[in-house]
């Protein structure tokens, strides 16, 4: 294709004669991997351009530093999500066992910040508004923590600008747009665990981009310590929360394009033979997988070395995992179930008993299924004497002192109404797949009927012959002809049942929400012996199989946050900022803090974002129609670097689509930095005109024939570099934008302030005028 023809000074030009014939992996010539990095192969933009970059450097983060801790003790009570995270930190430090569905990397931090200050964990984080003063709790020192993650946040945004090789302008945009972002502060102000992963994931681009910048010496020590950190941030990301996994698949479709790049036998970089692309694999392999999980299994290994004592995560666990924490108070209140003991089954999960009461099922269901007409058998969330179950042996020879045993057969007798659990193939309420339970007579219970009213006792991870006990034994009560699992969820039965669970046969026995444990046996007296207490040791269990017991549950309670919440937002809304949070009100002052972005930059980040998208799709059409509107230069940059951004925006924002959890605005903030180092980068494609490739190999030769050996610095001006010679003319435009974008931003900041720090109370009037689109702010009449 011809090349285009365009005017001195722009960047459209394709080719230049005796430009440089060595290219890297990518394609890219030395004057080209200048222009595109923003380095020069002897010195860095030169000792000026360093000195502007630093001293920028530093105002940025001393800026940022104000803006997160300023006011940082107000309010002194729990705010928002405190409630959680604070009292985590309390746990561990008290060394009691609790459960959370995220991992605990962040959690342990906090635990690290309580210990450092000698607080002891003696607050719990109760309610939101308790005072932290009367209290006695070093809150400040907590809410420090993120908010030195916050500060630094801002200065790796930076940073991942200027090692990406874009002008000063992009760089101050950048990181002027998380700088001033309301959302971000609110959300490094706060003992929240955000903050942590927010920086981690920006640490892990940035490191990657140092990584990738060495991809001309592999295998040295600086490639290994920069593939060993982007391994480490990822796992921290990942070990924070478990949405950081968006990040291992930022950065793992990068590597994977670059091994493919490595792959090609045709790259102008010369081939790679499979063994030597075999080395590259592990080593990516080995820095981006095998080390991150080993760190990742670290952090629940210290969760597992600290919490020691039976807490509040003890009813999460199964009884073996219990048995290795001290004083478990389920343990010590195990009784051995015998043949003839009356007992209360309940749900594990649901926490529902297992009830019945005379009432029948109806003849028909609303969908025109028949039903048995049988006794009810229900899920019913109080404990009363319709839960009491007699445990009868198959043989029912009326022996007593006869211990239950794991996969022995029984008979269960419902005490109240003299009937006996029987399921058949009778299709339930709400699963027609799913096998119907209810009750029958005593004497309908026996002859051929008998097979339906026998039920295996499986105790979950039991051995053979293994004493069958309340509290502590979790089991399956499978039916034996059918081998289906009595099974109980949620949804409500209609008013026929008085809105109680269905219980039915579920043909699916694996599932963990089919375990049930008898919570008590009534017809035990209190001053038994078998209610004796002896002490109990405590026993271990490998770490291996606790991490995995905890991931699951940890997994599946997770997917359970499904249940409406007020303040939840869906992903279509947060680019546009539609909706916030309300963390905290207080009445008397009329301060609140109500999580919000700043609504400026959120729209201008987004709008950014389809301009990026109509500029690929037009570059792309004007190439089908044989028009080439850019240099290979600026498309490489475009494509590659800010393609990168853009990579970071959609794999941590797509996903959330197809989530069926509970989803808030605050799971936009790793995607919103993303849009922020588009903007920065789009920014500078836009309003900063470049030198040609003939004036950046003309001043290059112009500077390597001084034979100075003091570098570009002390070169005489007409030998300076083009990037230097032409910069400050070529970046008027970008430092225009970026004054209007960033003085927009700071009027938004102001505005919401407010809003932000919780102070000072607004008026009627004041809260009136920050209702945009939906905020649903307090005080406002």
């Amino acid at each position: 294709m011809a090349a285009t023809s365009t005017p001195q000074g722009s960047v459209r030009q394709r080719h230049v004669p005796g430009a440089s014939k060595k290219k890297d992996a990518g394609g890219i010539s030395d004057v080209e991997l200048e222009y595109i990095t923003g380095k020069d192969k002897t010195k860095k933009l030169g000792a000026g351009n360093e000195r502007e970059y630093k001293a920028t450097f530093v105002l940025m983060t001393v800026l940022a530093f104000v803006t997160r801790f300023w006011g940082i003790s107000h309010p002194n009570e729990v705010v928002f999500d405190e409630v959680h995270f604070g009292k985590f930190a309390s746990y561990y430090l008290e060394r009691t066992y609790f459960f959370d569905v995220h991992p605990p990397f962040g959690k342990l931090l906090f635990a690290l910040m309580g210990w450092l200050v000698g607080y002891d964990g003696h607050f719990h984080f109760e309610n939101i508004g308790d005072s932290y003063i009367s209290n006695k709790v070093p809150y400040v020192a907590f809410r420090s923590l993120p908010a030195l993650l916050g500060a630094m946040t801002v200065s790796v945004v930076y940073l991942i600008m200027w090692e990406s090789g874009y002008s000063l302008p992009a760089c101050v945009i950048a990181a002027g747009l998380i700088l001033l972002d309301n959302a971000h502060i609110g959300q490094t102000r706060l003992i929240l665990l955000d903050a942590t992963l927010v920086f981690a994931m920006a640490c892990s681009l940035l490191c990657y981009i140092k990584f990738y910048k060495l991809r001309h010496e592999p295998f040295s020590r600086k490639w290994w310590k920069w593939l060993i950190l982007t391994g480490f941030a990822l796992s921290c990301d990942m070990s924070t929360k478990y949405v950081g996994l968006f990040a291992f698949v930022t950065i793992g479709s990068a590597v994977a394009i670059d091994l493919w790049d490595l792959l090609d036998i045709k790259r102008p970089g010369g081939a790679l033979n499979l063994n030597d692309f075999g080395k590259h694999f592990a080593a990516r392999a080995f820095g981006l997988i095998i080390m991150p999980f080993i760190f990742y299994l670290f952090w629940f290994q210290v969760h597992f070395a600290i919490l020691t004592r039976s807490g509040p995560g003890d009813d999460f666990m199964s009884p073996e995992f219990q048995e290795t924490l001290s004083d478990n108070v389920m343990l010590q209140n195990a009784v051995t179930i015998e043949y003839y003991d009356q007992i209360v089954l309940k749900h594990k999960e649901t926490k529902a008993y297992l009830h019945s009461h005379p009432d029948k099922y109806p003849l028909r269901y609303d969908d025109g299924r028949v039903s048995s007409q049988g006794q009810q058998v229900t899920g019913y969330p109080y404990n009363d004497t319709n839960n009491w179950w007699e445990i009868i042996p198959v043989n029912d020879d009326k022996k007593l002192g006869h211990v239950v045993r794991n996969h022995d057969l029984v008979r269960l007798r419902h005490v109240v109404t003299d009937t006996i659990l029987l399921s058949h193939d009778v299709a339930s309420p709400y699963y027609p797949t799913n096998q119907e339970f209810t009750t029958v007579p005593l004497d309908q219970a026996y002859g051929d009927r008998l097979q339906d009213t026998l039920f295996e006792v499986r105790i979950e991870g039991g051995k053979q012959n293994q004493e069958f006990k309340s509290v502590s034994s979790h089991f399956k009560f499978i039916h034996n002809p059918s081998k289906v699992a009595m099974w109980t969820h949620t949804t409500p039965l209609p008013d026929w049942a008085f809105k109680q669970q269905e219980i039915n046969g579920n043909k699916q026995i694996a599932p963990s929400s089919n375990v049930w444990l008898v919570e008590d046996i009534p017809s035990v007296p209190a001053d038994s012996p078998r209610r004796a207490k002896p002490e109990k040791k405590v026993k271990t269990l490998p770490f291996l199989r606790k991490w995995f017991e905890l991931q699951r549950s940890m997994f599946w309670h997770n997917n359970q946050l499904t249940s409406s919440h007020p303040y939840a937002s869906l992903p279509y809304q947060w680019p546009f900022l539609l909706r916030g949070v309300s963390f905290w009100t207080q009445n008397d002052t009329r301060q609140q803090i109500y999580f919000l972005g700043n609504p400026i930059g959120w729209w201008i980040a987004s709008s950014v974002l389809a301009i990026y998208a109509g500029i690929l799709a037009a570059d792309q059409f004007s190439l089908r129609r044989g028009m080439d509107a850019l240099d290979h230069r600026t498309r490489s940059r475009l494509y590659n670097s800010t393609g990168f951004f853009f990579l970071a925006w959609a794999t941590h924002y797509f996903p959330f689509f197809v989530m069926g959890r509970q989803l808030f605005l605050h799971h936009y903030l790793p995607a919103h930095l993303a849009s922020c180092l588009v903007t920065g980068s789009l920014v500078e494609f836009i309003f900063q005109t470049e030198p040609t490739e003939t004036e950046l190999l003309g001043s290059q030769a112009a500077a390597a024939k001084s034979g100075s050996k003091k570098g570009v610095a002390a070169v005489p001006k007409k030998h300076l570099t083009a990037r230097e010679r032409f910069g400050s003319q070529s970046m008027v435009p970008s430092w225009i934008a970026a004054a209007v974008i960033l003085s927009l931003v700071a009027a938004g900041w102001y505005f919401f302030l407010p809003l932000t720090y919780g102070y000072p109370g607004l008026s009627v009037e004041e809260v009136l005028r920050r209702k945009w689109l939906g905020y649903d702010l307090h005080f406002a009449k």
